[in-house]
């Protein structure tokens, strides 16, 4: 359940896929969130995978590394 200003996103990096809600003002782009962020992007009500499809965690928050981000696609799940 997104609140408004949640942005629901999945994020790719090489091992992971990481999925829940960036907190973005309404009406602005992923790509401008992104570029604006600074060394991490937090991450509410986070969900991690490995690519194999095995569930590694779940937390309510998490801060995730720009450097290891390979992929951002918004609105999927």
């Amino acid at each position: 359940m997104a609140d408004e200003g949640k942005t629901k996103v999945t994020i790719l990096t090489a091992t992971y896929r990481i999925k829940g809600h960036i907190d973005m003002i309404e009406g602005a782009r992923v790509t401008d969130y992104f570029i604006e962020a600074k060394e991490f992007i937090a991450l509410t009500d986070a969900e991690v995978w490995e690519v194999s499809g095995r569930q590694v965690c779940t937390a309510p928050f998490m801060n995730i590394s720009r450097e290891h981000i390979q992929v951002i696609v918004p609105g999927a799940h």
